[in-house]
């Protein structure tokens, strides 16, 4: 299979919310299903507070750019790809749910450094993997970086997937710190994280 009926974009078409809200879900409910969870909630949640700025999708066929098959979000300028502060928590989960899971997601937050992208994760359709939309949206995301001047690209991914950290090592990462943290595989859903760099040419 090849990416050639595949474009890469930046941002996300109009009206897409959901559907990379779907994917997104699909990709990191492991990650994220005990903070946001359950799955329509989640979703929901994710849809209502995305900031297309900081997406790079994917779509496949159709004279109009087709279906979105792919997508990545990153952190610029103290935004990524999925907003929503602790109010907004409280207001879709209640006032002392949601307080347990705003503790959760500040579990989760990354803060760029300096000069650093910090990339949200890739969502690649079950249907659609094996044809290189990874590595699509990776290339896009160094462009991104590139553009902003930002000297390397930053990404953490949990122990229990092998598979992403193989993809980002094929494209140039390499990890710099391994974090075993057990006592939050009940909280998160997993034990460690490794957290890779790649070098960015200005």
């Amino acid at each position: 299979m090849t990416t050639e009926s595949v474009e890469v974009r930046r941002g996300m078409p109009e009206g897409a919310a959901a559907r990379v809200a779907e994917l997104y879900w699909e990709a990191f409910a492991g990650k994220l299903g005990h903070a946001l969870g359950p799955a329509e909630a989640g979703r929901r949640f994710i849809a209502g507070h995305l900031h297309a700025d900081r997406a790079v999708t994917a779509l496949s066929g159709g004279p109009d750019g087709g279906r979105v098959v792919g997508v990545a979000g990153y952190q610029l300028g103290g935004r990524g790809l999925v907003g929503g502060d602790a109010a907004a928590v409280r207001a879709q989960y209640g006032r002392v749910r949601g307080l347990y899971r705003v503790f959760l997601l500040a579990l989760l937050e990354r803060t760029p450094a300096r000069d650093e992208l910090v990339m949200d994760g890739i969502a690649v359709d079950p249907g659609e993997r094996g044809r290189g939309i990874g590595g699509l949206l990776l290339r896009e995301i160094e462009a991104v970086a590139v553009a902003q001047g930002c000297r390397r690209i930053r990404l953490d991914v949990v122990e229990e997937n092998p598979r992403a950290r193989a993809l980002y090592e094929r494209y140039g990462f390499r990890a710099v710190r391994v974090r075993r943290t057990p006592w939050l595989r009940d909280l998160l859903g997993f034990g460690g994280v490794t957290t890779m760099h790649k070098a960015v040419a200005r």
